[in-house]
């Protein structure tokens, strides 16, 4: 496939003809962009990590977590799945295009991701989302010969039924005897973990050990089935090639920003309020942000769209990063690392949230610079080419 002629496409290509053939730029700066949310998403664990305990906050109660919540939490990591979902569909072109096995190239992939995923949970982010990733990218895999009609109608049936659980789960807890108390850290574990995180290497890896297992569990359970669905979608876009030359459909923009902030704004304060408060209504809260943090994800996408056609130059700047996600997620976590625990300055529970805000604005701006300064030179980031070199299994003589 070769890179789209539309006015979108060329003003955030320039600048990029490095890139190798066959990239989407237009999803290429979606990714980038998306990485700042993630980065805010997972930077509270360890600037405090006691507070993972119980599942709160992940940044004390106050308004910077409560913006978190409502504006981040749960937002950019659907926009990642959507784009694997995708990127999978540039990928079977590819293979097609080099007369290579689909099937052998994607679970060779899923395998890679699946192995980074573990080290990087065990050794720096126990939230990691690779593992996750590899086992529904085999899913996909068979999957990926459904109609983009189909992937769109089975997605949505995810979407409502997990809506319709939680709000069952709601309506039940309601009519209990009485309403279940709000989640708590208990201040002597998160202590511990807190000395465990900001000790030396050892005592962080040790940290790490006893919290992966269960916390991967977690992921694959509650994000799973919200994942594979975006997933879907993102088969359904790829197949439609909806993402190339978006740019130009301002009347669709307009509407999605509409629908997006109009509903996922008012659902993000109501999970915002609703999460801190436990029982029936962090139930609830939970059951409408199931449909309108995908909205809101949406109204985001809309949003950075009609900003890079008007301001290439944002595209220019945040398409770097996308193309080698992978390494920018990865070094996301060993900053982190290196500011807030034993690995490094061991900044752990010392910081103000709205500082912890402001690392996370610095290690962003880092990996932007690095990203952009690593392509001059290289075609792919460095995760990235260990990956393809796997992906495309040894080399025909």
């Amino acid at each position: 496939m070769t890179q789209p002629s539309t006015p979108s496409a060329a003003a955030a290509g320039r600048g990029h003809e490095n890139a190798p053939p066959g990239r989407v730029h237009e999803v290429d700066a979606v990714r980038g962009f998306a990485l700042a949310g993630i980065l805010v998403a997972n930077i509270g664990f360890l600037a405090d990590p006691g507070y993972a305990l119980t599942g709160v906050m992940p940044i004390p109660d106050g308004p910077v977590a409560y913006t978190i919540v409502a504006l981040v939490l749960t937002k950019f990591y659907v926009i990642f799945s959507f784009l694997f979902g995708y990127s999978f569909t540039l990928q079977m072109r590819a293979a097609e295009r080099a007369g290579a096995s689909v099937r052998a190239r994607t679970l060779r992939r899923c395998l890679g991701l699946f192995l980074i995923g573990v080290a990087h949970g065990f050794l720096l982010w126990v939230g990691d989302i690779l593992t996750l990733y590899a086992l529904l990218g085999v899913a996909l895999l068979a999957l990926r010969g459904l109609r983009p009609r189909t992937a769109v109608i089975t997605g949505a049936a995810i979407i409502g039924t997990l809506t319709l659980v939680m709000a069952a789960l709601a309506a039940l807890s309601a009519l209990g005897p009485s309403p279940a108390p709000a989640a708590t850290a208990d201040p002597a574990e998160a202590a511990r973990v807190l000395a465990l995180a900001t000790g030396g290497p050892l005592d962080f890896l040790r940290m790490q050990a006893g919290l992966y297992p269960p916390m991967a569990l977690m992921v694959w359970v509650f994000q799973g089935p919200t994942a594979l669905a975006m997933f879907l979608f993102g088969l359904a876009a790829g197949k439609s090639r909806l993402l190339e030359g978006l740019g130009t459909r301002t009347r669709l923009l307009r509407r999605v920003q509409w629908i997006g902030f109009g509903a996922g704004l008012p659902g993000g304060v109501l999970y915002a309020w609703s999460t801190p408060r436990g029982g029936v209504a962090e139930v609830a809260g939970l059951a409408v942000n199931t449909v309108t943090s995908l909205l809101l994800a949406a109204a985001y996408v809309a949003t950075l769209v009609r900003v890079i056609g008007r301001f290439p130059a944002v595209g220019r700047a945040l398409a770097p990063a996308g193309r080698m996600a992978a390494s920018n997620y990865l070094g996301q976590s060993l900053l982190i690392a290196l500011v807030f625990t034993g690995y490094g300055l061991a900044l752990g529970g010392r910081l103000a949230p709205i500082a912890v805000m402001g690392v996370a604005a610095a290690i962003y701006a880092v990996l932007l610079t690095l990203s952009a300064w690593w392509l001059r030179s290289h075609r792919q980031g460095p995760i990235e080419y260990g990956l393809r070199r796997l992906t495309n299994g040894p080399a025909r003589s």
